[in-house]
């Protein structure tokens, strides 16, 4: 059995020295979203001939992601295989992007199963559009960034520092409440998740922005690098009560990340309806389709994260 264990923030190093060179730019990757939500998830991590591997349980079914690194894939997947077969379980791939399955099949060809599912697909935004909100398909953002200058002509962006943490956690209090999202499974869950990153912002790697207004915070947001071309949004929370405060701070930490990304990756819409509007009404450059791939003579249920 490979010797897997549990990611916490101490890491970081080691996991992202593999995510960081990787061409793979799916949400799934960010260490933050590794380590903030392995209560939910159990994720482990592992080191095999030259490859990072990733291991969790979803709805408790156990499941990995494909290896990241250089060397003999056929060998490290027939590990992983191995592994899953002495946990007693199928083997499972989740997060498998169109190249991962071409890769796949070309190394195995017949053995996977491949199941797409468009609600976990990631939306990637080019930062340039987001940051820049410029030519006509943009105009109606640009109307919202400019009422919203025009109502609070004082506003003032800043970035998460520790001292900034607080007012954000009582930013997310209330939107929970206003939300009742202890009420729902997803909303608690991402709440969770939500909180954990806050509390360890600085051992996490992660970057983000307020946003005030008549010296109140209005909205914040943050996120870290997925790979060396791609920044990942994780959270995004406003108050609604101030109007265009999302598509504000939206707006704002385009323009605050690095030039060096190309892509935003904006996450998945889950199969939430008013999320896939919104998230369609930026115009992504890419949807980034992900794929379930499970070994054909294994069949399993469908797997929700």
């Amino acid at each position: 059995m490979i010797d897997f264990k549990d990611i916490t923030p101490k890491d970081k190093e080691l996991i992202t020295s593999f995510t960081q060179h990787s061409l793979r730019r799916n949400c799934d990757l960010s260490f933050s979203n590794l380590c903030s939500w392995r209560f939910l998830y159990n994720t482990q991590f592992a080191v095999l001939n030259g490859y990072l591997l990733l291991k969790f349980w979803a709805e408790g079914e156990l499941v990995y992601m494909m290896p990241i690194g250089q060397g003999n894939l056929g060998q490290v997947l027939e590990a992983m295989i191995q592994d899953a077969h002495e946990e007693k379980a199928p083997f499972c791939l989740l997060g498998i992007c169109t190249d991962m399955c071409e890769e796949l099949e070309a190394l195995m060809p017949g053995r996977f199963l491949f199941t797409a599912d468009r609600d976990y697909a990631d939306y990637l935004y080019l930062r340039t559009d987001l940051a820049t909100l410029a030519g006509k398909k943009f105009q109606p953002k640009r109307n919202h960034v400019n009422k919203f200058k025009r109502m609070y002509p004082n506003y003032e962006y800043t970035p998460i520092t520790p001292d900034r943490i607080q007012e954000c956690l009582e930013l997310e209090a209330e939107w929970c409440k206003a939300n009742n999202c202890d009420q729902h499974e997803g909303t608690g869950n991402e709440r969770r998740a939500l909180v954990y990153a806050l509390h360890h912002f600085e051992e996490l790697g992660l970057t983000g922005g307020i946003l005030h207004v008549d010296g109140r915070i209005a909205a914040f947001t943050f996120g870290m690098p997925i790979n060396q071309d791609t920044f990942g949004v994780h959270v995004e929370k406003a108050d609604t009560r101030i109007e265009g405060s999302y598509a504000m701070i939206n707006y704002e930490f385009a323009n605050h990340i690095p030039e060096q990304y190309v892509y935003i990756n904006r996450e998945e819409d889950l199969g939430i309806e008013g999320l896939r509007k919104a998230k369609l009404s930026y115009q992504p450059a890419i949807i980034l389709e992900k794929y379930t791939a499970c070994l054909r003579d294994e069949p399993v249920e469908p797997i929700k994260w």
